[in-house]
């Protein structure tokens, strides 16, 4: 006899911290309250990581240089990250959702996912669990936090862009599908903007429109992620909440509006690729021994160098300059490049050595 029980449907929660560092700044000094504010250095070189809410009115976000967001904002204030503090209020807000379930998917020190579908307080209601961590959030550590409560994992990240900050939303299966295809495209996460202007040109700027095109012809032009992208055009997302997670490399990419030939200027879209890739690990506390540099060319075809250390990269600018010199490996370029990406890997949770930290030793590995 065949099990007829239907498959529960999956109760994601995704919480988000409200300008998680900036927030911390202004709580624990309240004389920033209410001021724009943003973390991070003020150096001609510097770069946001992260602006309160205030700032944000004035078009400030985070990986913004600093020169430029002084421009948009005089009055500016820039008070230097302290990561140790925001990764012992991430602990604070960990804890708290392990009194509710198991399944915890942290994105990031200040965003994760929870399945609740099967919840350690026997809750029947997501909406009324995300109410509980947030107050929860707010009276341990007098922070505010957003959630989004769906489904799926997509839908749940959506929901808890809606009403932030200090909000929450519910997309329903009943809603999914339909706000998904009223949705622009370019708000998709998971869908940047050069993704967007993709989708553009093939007349895709709704979820509607990205609904209307087959699997075949979104794996075509998306490659891998053709499937994703019609899943999510129905409401559709499979993926599980993944608490054993464990991130094997850190990278970013950037695809130009116009393929570049010049090696000073590809060398340059380097640097906001590792000030973020740097970022990431620094919040983490987490270090690498590999840098790999990704090429795409205008035909599509790519390329890809690596460098491996025998101890951690100790900053950001020993990233930059390992990409940089693997950069220099492939000009002159046999075609325009119009992607660049830089990747971490090797991850260790080992701080960098102090000899490291003045002469890094790579290993060239073409």
């Amino acid at each position: 006899m065949n099990d007829t029980t239907p498959t529960p449907i999956r109760k994601i929660v995704h919480v988000d911290m409200d300008a998680f560092y900036a927030s911390v700044e202004q709580r624990d000094n309240p004389e920033l309250r209410g001021l724009p504010l943003a973390v991070g250095g003020s150096a001609a070189r510097g770069v946001v990581a992260a602006a309160s809410y205030e700032a944000r009115a004035f078009g400030i976000h985070s990986a913004m240089p600093s020169v430029a967001a002084k421009r948009k904002c005089p009055d500016l204030i820039f008070v230097p990250p302290r990561f140790d503090v925001y990764k012992a209020v991430s602990q604070q807000i960990r804890e708290i959702f392990a009194e509710y379930t198991p399944l915890i998917e942290p994105l990031s020190l200040d965003e994760a996912y929870l399945d609740v579908t099967e919840n350690l307080k026997g809750m029947a209601v997501a909406t009324e669990i995300a109410q509980e961590i947030r107050a929860k959030i707010k009276q341990i550590t007098g922070l505010n936090a957003s959630a989004g409560i769906s489904y799926n994992k997509f839908l749940a990240k959506m929901a808890s862009d809606l009403n932030k900050p200090n909000g929450q939303a519910v997309i329903t299966p009943r809603n999914g599908p339909g706000f998904v295809e009223a949705l622009p495209v370019k708000k998709f996460h998971g869908v940047g903007p050069a993704t967007a202007e993709r989708m553009r040109k093939y007349g895709i700027e709704t979820g509607l429109d990205l609904k209307s095109k087959s699997l075949v012809f979104l794996q075509e032009h998306f490659g891998k992620s053709g499937p994703y992208f019609y899943g999510i055009a129905r409401g559709i997302d499979d993926r599980q909440v993944r608490p054993d997670r464990i991130r094997k490399s850190v990278g970013a990419e950037d695809t130009f509006v116009e393929d570049i030939d010049d090696l000073e200027r590809a060398t340059a879209e380097l640097k906001p690729l590792a000030e973020k890739v740097w970022r990431f690990c620094e919040a983490q506390g987490i270090g690498g021994k590999t840098v790999t540099v990704k090429i795409k060319y205008s035909d599509f075809t790519q390329a890809t160098r690596s460098r491996t250390g025998t101890v951690p990269l100790a900053n950001m600018a020993d990233v930059f300059d390992a990409a940089s010199g693997l950069l220099a490996t492939v000009y002159p370029f046999k075609r325009s490049v119009r992607l660049l990406g830089v990747t971490l890997s090797s991850l260790t949770n080992d701080p960098p050595s102090d000899a490291m930290e003045d002469h890094p030793q790579l290993d060239l590995n073409l």
